[in-house]
Formats: C-alpha cells, structure tokens, sequence
C-alpha cells in the first residue's frame, strides 16, 4: 500500500513541511532577536565570507521551488538562507571592512525599531514575495528583474549604512547576481522547451 495515495496527499504534506520550515524560521529570528549569546555566535561565524558567497546563491532554489510552486521548497530555502550565516568555522583572519560591515549590520538589528526602520526592513520579505510570484507566474523577465533590484539594493543599503566596508559585500553579491540570472535563466528557458516538447 502506497503511502502518499494521491496528488492530493501529496499537496497536504506539502502544506505542513511548508509550515514547519516556517515555523523553525521564527524561531530562528526569535532566537537572533533575543538570545544576545546566540546573536554574537552566528554572527562570529558569519564573518567566514563562504557565507557571503553561499547566500546569493540560495536564491537558485528558491526561484526554482517558486517555479515549481512548490511552497514547503520556497520555505525551506528561506530557513536555509537565514541560518546559512553560521554554517561555516569562524574564520583564522578576517579583513577589517568585513568586521566593520557586520558590525554596522549588527548595530542596525539591535537598535531601537522605529517605524521607518520597520518599513525599510518590510522591504526585504516584499521583493522575495515579488521574486516567488514572478517565477510561479512563469514571467522570467520580472524574476530577472526582481533579482537585480534585490543585489543592488542590498549593495545600495551596505554602502550608505557601512561606508566604505560596506563594499565587502560588493564581490560576493555580483558573482552571486551573475550565477543567478545564468541558472534561473537557463533553468527557465529548458523547463519552457519541455513543456513545448
């Protein structure tokens, strides 16, 4: 006896792995928010720049699952990318623009939320709910665009808030936004020519 039945079973379990992955996402930023021990460990970890590579690229699944509107896929790369930042050892060295970025980053989060500071960092979940509905829609262009505006904005912010540390970032998110574009773009384009065929 099968033990997903039907498409419908499927689509069920789909739904709860969706809302647990969402779940252990709050918890996760609850933690960060609360836990000042745990906040200085990831961040400590977090000056490892393989996390700075790796989490550009964590969009790849994440416009790959909206594509296949897949929401447990879209919600488990969410809980990724927000934990990818203590994936890796603390680093033997670190360059000063890193320590002096993340140390703004780290200033930002645990400041006084005002309004504004709340509406800016709404923007952040706004253009990855903008990137999810472009690739479930299956329009590349605005995906493609959606992508851009998210690294230059994050770039825009980095140099504004950091100064000049703020361009440590700069590398990491242009080989990230390059690799994206190719992958989603060709990723796109050979799931089109499927269906066709």
């Amino acid at each position: 006896m099968n033990f997903l039945k039907s498409s419908k079973d499927v689509t069920q379990i789909n739904k709860i792995l969706a809302l647990v992955f969402s779940v252990l996402a709050l918890i996760f930023i609850v933690i960060m928010a609360t836990n000042k021990a745990f906040f200085d460990w990831a961040f400590t970890r977090h000056q490892n720049v393989l996390s700075w590579y790796l989490r550009p690229l964590s969009l790849i699944p994440f416009c790959y699952f909206a594509y296949k509107r897949n929401p447990m896929g879209i919600a488990a790369t969410i809980f990724l990318l927000l934990t990818s930042m203590a994936w890796f050892p603390v680093p033997s060295s670190v360059d000063d623009k890193v320590i002096g970025f993340l140390q703004v980053e780290k200033d930002y989060l645990t400041s006084t939320w005002t309004v504004g500071k709340i509406l800016i960092s709404s923007l952040v979940p706004i253009t990855m709910g903008f990137l999810a509905a472009a690739l479930w829609k299956r329009k590349l262009k605005w995906g493609i665009f959606v992508l851009i505006t998210i690294a230059f904005a994050k770039m825009f912010w980095s140099v504004l808030t950091a100064g000049s540390d703020g361009t440590a970032i700069m590398v990491p998110a242009m080989i990230g936004l390059v690799i994206c574009i190719a992958v989603v773009y060709y990723g796109f384009k050979r799931a089109e020519k499927k269906k066709v065929a």
